[in-house]
């Protein structure tokens, strides 16, 4: 990857603070990212955020770290229940995340990560938290982490209070026909795209641009790669504000991974490793394919533990529904150059190449796919493994190990993984071990409507 020259300004905090002061702005978003990938926390009133926030912090609940995507309070949590009395965790402020909101005028957002009030440290599993001790991790080996993320949505003409009443069904797709690259096609959504595209700007993003997709109404709109983590956090800010730009259009749009029958909603994740200092260590002219020994490790690692992590990359019942055999949405736990039958795709050369991974839906919380990608890659070099041969043709007619078909068996893999409790601790894997129980016992208890046309009359 090319290095990132220029782009958009960002906001600084005596720049908030001077906009505070003269009443340009006047909200502080206060937020972090929860198990769905959602940011939960305050707007907080301009002055008093200066005042008593910068420098004392604030408090959220717990539970926020313990509930399904509904906000319901569920059992099984060790951090939070009520035998624990659901207390306070703290908000600490990453003032290197401070930017404008997009899709809200006058207001600033600041990304958080989560201390126990105690003063014992981090909360262990919070997605940033997990996201930063593989950082950390990759960082004593003197490397750098670098990825991009491609996100696809599909726009409805509805409101999202609209679609709400109409229980989601016989929504309008913002285009009619399959409008993959088109221009036309495009333009028919382009008012909104626009409007995302320069929110997105204004709030610090390097915005590449919009391309249409194959479902009806379905767009991408791509970000220039950056630093793990702030890609990452980047990515979470667009999915809060494009819902909030579509609202402002009277529109609704989802990144959920299986929408209807038709094509579901990627996010290819992208990632690279660097020397502290910028130095290449992916690629190797000399070596076959232009690969360097670290890179085949990092995703023979990635390849190997692709089946045991899947949780972190599918993390709900509908994830599963997007992976088809003879779609772009791969099943095979196999890589290639440049093949898009495969898990993984080598792509680029030189300094832009990395790895791309293509199992993760819209849905996907990227801190806990950006974690799990280094956690494999890091014990690919750790342990030294051999990346198998890769997949020439079509990786759906070869003989490959599958991706887990349910969140069911991702669920019971990733429970027995030693990587992911080596990696990230028994606390954390019993906790997403719990979310995924959560879930899977929710779909469980419901009728669907697919049960009720099939058995309301004829069984």
């Amino acid at each position: 990857m090319s290095s990132t020259k220029g782009g958009p300004p960002r906001l600084t905090m005596s720049q908030l603070r001077e906009e505070i002061e003269s009443g340009e702005t006047d909200t502080v978003i206060v937020a972090f990212t929860d198990m769905q990938g959602r940011l939960q926390g305050k707007r907080l009133e301009g002055h008093y955020f200066l005042d008593f926030v910068v420098d004392h912090g604030t408090e959220g609940c717990n539970y926020l770290l313990a509930v399904d995507v509904d906000m319901n309070t569920v059992d099984g949590y060790a951090m939070s229940s009520w035998e624990r009395g659901y207390g306070d965790f703290e908000f600490v402020l990453d003032l290197d995340t401070l930017r404008r909101t997009p899709g809200e005028p006058n207001t600033a957002t600041i990304q958080c990560d989560l201390a126990w009030l105690d003063g014992s440290g981090p909360v262990a599993q919070s997605p940033r938290s997990i996201l930063k001790g593989q950082i950390a991790a990759a960082a004593e080996q003197g490397w750098v982490a670098y990825a991009g993320t491609e996100l696809e949505l599909i726009v409805f003409e509805q409101s999202y209070e609209q679609a709400w009443d109409m229980d989601y069904r016989g929504l309008t797709g913002a285009n009619r026909y399959n409008i993959d690259y088109s221009i036309v096609g495009g333009a028919r959504v382009e008012p909104l795209l626009r409007d995302i595209r320069k929110e997105m700007y204004r709030a610090g993003m390097v915005v590449e641009g919009t391309k249409g997709e194959c479902n009806l109404g379905q767009h991408e709109i791509g970000f220039l790669y950056d630093e793990l983590l702030r890609t990452c956090d980047n990515h979470v800010i667009y999915k809060t504000g494009a819902k909030q730009i579509a609202a402002q259009h009277g529109q609704s749009l989802t990144f959920m991974a299986k929408y209807d029958q038709r094509e579901g909603n990627s996010c290819h994740i992208h990632l690279s490793l660097r020397g502290a200092d910028g130095e290449i260590v992916f690629a190797d002219p000399g070596r076959d394919g232009g690969r360097g020994e670290l890179f085949d490790q990092f995703m023979a690692g990635v390849l190997a533990t692709m089946r045991e992590l899947t949780y972190f990359y599918a993390p709900n019942i509908n994830s599963y529904k997007r992976y088809a055999a003879g779609s772009f949405a791969p099943t095979a736990v196999a890589w290639g150059t440049d093949n898009r039958t495969c898990a993984l795709r080598v792509v680029g050369h030189g300094a832009g190449m990395r790895v791309e991974n293509r199992v993760p839906g819209g849905d996907v919380n990227p801190y806990l796919a950006t974690a799990a990608m280094m956690a494999g890659g890091l014990h690919g070099i750790r342990e030294g493994l051999t990346l198998p041969e890769p997949c020439v043709g079509n990786a759906y007619l070869a003989d490959y190990e599958h991706v887990p078909g349910t969140l069911a068996e991702a669920r019971d893999l990733l429970a027995g993984s030693a990587v992911a409790r080596a990696a990230f601790g028994d606390e954390v894997v019993d906790h997403y071990v719990n979310a995924a129980d959560v879930e899977i016992n929710a779909f469980n208890a419901a009728v669907t409507d697919w049960e009720r046309v099939r058995g309301f009359e004829r069984l």
